[in-house]
């Protein structure tokens, strides 16, 4: 929503201690989101057909029919009897300063969810551990351990939820892991490991560094940089690092090298950031070979051609 004033003119400071305000708003845009639907929506455009594990409210039957015409299977969503479905409400002001709130709602029943169970029916053999109940995150990394099923860790804003032993708990052992440049320092300073450590525990870290592109380090200590796709314009930068991930996994998953893998998250990444709202950006090929080929040249654009 947005207000059309100024929260500082209205925030009275010697009245803050029974505060009583509404405020009129101009609009009101409701978009879909959440990291799993994000990135699952993501993948789903790219011809996956990832599994949606979560949990969610009665409320959650549109947005299951708009995934699964994406390509998302919603066959193991934990739909809760008491609980709606998580959601982020925020009003933002002229100053662009703004008051939120974020309801977990069902989400705290993520950590009843078995993923060995959904892994058995599904034949998965990759889980991304993404931000979300922070018991759940920490049961479904042991559950992926305990069964031998590969994981990619990406605590993302659960990171600072956590404290350094479910931290380190969520690396040590994961195939992938996933941090922008911020969230890199805390984990280290969370966990207490050093760089080194931290990258001994887990077999590909990957770090987003915004408009410098990201940094991919292989098991072997390997260090791969690519830059960004050049964005048409700056619109929206929320769920940016989930298209990343969509389109890196897919991509790596599929057999190709680490430096491809980054340039189809870059792309995926720049749609998304050029659309308001994380799951209203389309996937045109042609665009989107043209955008590759001038980005990171011909051969980048022929070998990820089969992905789109």
């Amino acid at each position: 929503m947005r207000f059309p004033g100024r929260f500082a003119d209205v925030l009275l400071a010697d009245q803050l201690d029974h505060v009583s305000l509404s405020f009129l708003v101009d609009d009101l845009q409701i978009r879909r989101g959440g990291v799993a639907g994000n990135i699952a929506y993501a993948m789903g455009l790219l011809g996956q057909r990832p599994v949606l594990v979560g949990a969610v409210g009665a409320d959650f039957a549109d947005y299951r029919q708009w995934l699964e015409s994406s390509g998302v299977d919603c066959s193991a969503v934990h739909v809760s009897q008491t609980a709606h479905t998580a959601r982020f409400v925020c009003t933002t002001d002229e100053a662009m300063a703004q008051i939120a709130s974020f309801y977990p709602g069902a989400m705290s029943e993520a950590r009843d969810i078995d993923i060995a169970a959904i892994a058995a029916a599904h034949g998965i053999d990759l889980v991304l551990v993404g931000a979300n109940d922070p018991e759940a995150m920490v049961a479904h990394t042991r559950q992926a351990k305990a069964q031998g099923i590969a994981y990619a860790a990406d605590p993302s804003q659960q990171l600072a939820r956590l404290d350094g032993e479910q931290a380190t708990e969520l690396v040590d052992g994961a195939a992938y892991l996933f941090t922008n440049k911020y969230e890199w320092a805390l984990l280290q300073q969370k966990t207490g490991l050093s760089e080194a450590e931290i990258t001994a525990k887990v077999g590909i870290r990957v770090t987003t560094l915004g408009s410098e592109g990201v940094l991919v380090v292989d098991a072997d200590g390997t260090e791969v940089r690519v830059g960004v796709v050049p964005e048409v314009a700056k619109v929206d930068p929320t769920g940016v690092g989930d298209g990343f991930r969509a389109g890196f996994l897919t991509a790596h998953r599929a057999g190709l090298s680490l430096e491809r893998a980054a340039q189809l998250g870059s792309l995926i990444a720049v749609l998304v950031l050029e659309t308001t709202g994380t799951q209203e950006w389309t996937l045109n090929t042609e665009d989107a070979l043209e955008r590759l080929t001038k980005a990171y040249g011909s051969d980048a654009a022929d070998e990820l051609a089969t992905l789109l």
